[in-house]
C-alpha cells in the first residue's frame, strides 16, 4: 500500500511538472492527463480515497483544458465516486459538476443517472426534501428520454419521501400516475396493486373517510382487476375499522395481510400513524364521555 502511495506521489510529481512547462497544442494537458489518471489509480489501490478524488479533479481541469467536457466529466464522476467514502459533501459538489457538462453536451441520459447518485446520497443522510430534489431532476430527464422504468423508480422515492413528510395529497397524486401510466404497460402492469395500495394508504393517513371511499372506486374504475386483489381488501377493511373507530379490526386487519405478505417499512410506518390517530380519537372520545 505504501508502495502505492508512493507511486502515486511520483506520477504526481511528473504530472505537475508537465503542467509548469511548455508543450505544443496543448500536448502538456494531454501528457499531465495521463500522468494524474495513473496517479488516481495508484491512491485507489491504496484506498487513499480522498487524495484519489482531489488528482480526479486534477484531470477533469486538464480535459477542460483540451476541451474534452465528456472525459472531464467522467473525471468529476470518479472524483465522486471516491469521495462517496470519505468526503459526501465533495462527492455531491462533484457529481453536480459532471451532470453540468453531461448537459453541456446533450447527454441527458447520463445527467438523469447522476441526479439520481446525488438523492441517493442525500437520501443516505436522511435528508428528505433535498433527495426529493433531485429525484425530480432525474425523473424529468429520464422521462424526456423514455427511460420510464427508471423515471418510475425516481417518482416511486419522491411519492413515499413526501409522505414520510406528511405531504400526502403530493404522494398520492404521484403513486396514482404512476399507476395509471402503467397500466398501459404489458411489463409493468404486474405492479400497479402495489402503487395502488400506497395511494390508499396515504389516503388513509389523512383520515377523510369519504375521500378514502371515493379513492377506491377510482382505483377499481383504472384497473377492474384491483378488486379482486388482497390489496384492495387491505384497504376496504382498513377504511371500515376506520369508520367504526374500531383499533381492535384495524390491527387484525393488517396481522392477516402481513401474515401472508410482509408489509415493508415504508407502509408499516403509514400505518403505524393511521393507528396512532384512531388511538388517540379514541382516548379523546373517552375523555368526553
Amino acid at each position: 500500500m505504501g508502495d502505492q502511495i508512493a507511486r502515486g506521489e511520483e506520477f504526481m510529481k511528473k504530472a505537475e511538472k508537465k503542467l509548469s512547462g511548455w508543450g505544443l497544442f496543448g500536448s502538456k494537458y494531454d501528457d499531465a492527463a495521463d500522468l494524474f489518471d495513473k496517479a488516481a489509480n495508484c491512491f485507489k489501490l491504496a484506498k487513499s480515497w480522498d487524495r484519489a478524488g482531489a488528482v480526479y479533479v486534477k484531470l477533469a481541469s486538464c480535459h477542460l483544458k483540451l476541451d474534452s467536457k465528456h472525459e472531464a466529466a467522467g473525471a468529476y464522476a470518479n472524483a465522486a465516486h471516491c469521495y462517496k467514502k470519505t468526503n459526501m459533501r465533495e462527492a455531491i459538489s462533484c457529481l453536480e459538476q459532471a451532470v453540468h457538462m453531461f448537459l453541456d453536451i446533450g447527454r441527458l441520459n447520463m445527467s438523469a443517472r447522476y441526479y439520481k447518485e446525488i438523492a441517493e446520497l442525500y437520501e443516505q443522510e436522511q435528508n428528505l426534501e433535498q433527495a426529493i430534489t433531485y429525484y425530480e431532476k432525474a425523473a424529468d430527464l429520464f422521462q424526456s428520454e423514455d427511460v420510464t422504468t427508471s423515471a418510475n423508480q425516481c417518482k416511486q422515492k419522491i411519492a413515499e419521501f413526501s409522505a414520510k413528510l406528511e405531504k400526502y395529497q403530493r404522494a398520492i397524486e404521484i403513486f396514482e400516475e404512476i399507476a395509471q401510466h402503467s397500466i398501459k404497460n404489458n411489463l409493468l402492469k404486474y405492479g400497479v396493486r402495489g402503487h395502488l395500495l400506497n395511494a390508499g394508504i396515504c389516503q388513509l393517513c389523512r383520515g377523510d373517510v369519504v375521500a378514502i371511499n371515493n379513492a377506491l372506486e377510482r382505483y377499481q374504475e383504472l384497473d377492474p382487476t384491483f378488486s379482486g386483489t388482497r390489496e384492495c381488501k387491505l384497504l376496504v377493511d382498513l377504511e371500515a375499522a376506520i369508520d367504526e373507530e374500531d383499533i381492535a379490526m384495524f390491527t387484525g386487519c393488517l396481522k392477516e395481510y402481513d401474515s401472508m405478505t410482509k408489509l415493508d417499512e415504508w407502509r408499516t410506518t403509514l400505518l403505524l400513524r393511521v393507528k396512532e390517530a384512531l388511538k388517540a380519537k379514541e382516548l379523546e372520545e373517552d375523555d368526553l364521555t
